[in-house]
């Protein structure tokens, strides 16, 4: 291979310094658990839904009939309009997928537990280390229980 090639191959896809990966700053999610946003505008929807798609536990759905839905928002498809957007939701008391039009919500609330809180990387990391320096041995990459 020649030094050009090299030179682009290094352009297209560049090398990697380890050591700042290491110190790479990390993503911190919002603390939503019990949050309850206002819904007063097509933008408060849209973020609102947007933050319930990426959080990780249960939200209750109040729609504008008064039927709530308790579930997991596993997708969101945003349209042009509210009435063209929807989320998609496992509810907790079905086997089935619901569609709901943004336009039919009237509240939003982050009722569930969120199961991933206080599981980072770097959680993990520091009760590695903190395990190693008590002496353990053979220590792994090990879910939690979540309940």
């Amino acid at each position: 291979m020649n030094a050009k090639a090299g030179g682009v191959q290094e352009k297209l896809h560049p090398v990697a310094n380890p050591d700042a990966l290491e110190v790479a700053p990390g993503f911190e999610h919002e603390k939503l658990e019990g949050w309850i946003p206002e819904l007063a505008s097509e933008e408060e929807v849209r973020i609102a839904l947007e933050k319930a798609f990426d959080y990780r536990g249960d939200v209750t759905i109040t729609l504008r009939d008064g039927c709530k839905i308790e579930g997991y928002i596993f997708d969101r498809r945003s349209g042009k309009t509210l009435a063209e957007s929807l989320v998609r939701v496992y509810p907790q008391k079905s086997n089935e997928k619901m569609n709901i039009a943004y336009a039919d919500i009237a509240a939003l609330a982050f009722s569930g537990r969120d199961t991933a809180a206080g599981k980072s990387w770097e959680a993990w990391v520091k009760k590695y280390w903190e395990k190693r320096r008590a002496g353990e041995k053979n220590i792994g990459i090990e879910p939690e229980a979540l309940e």
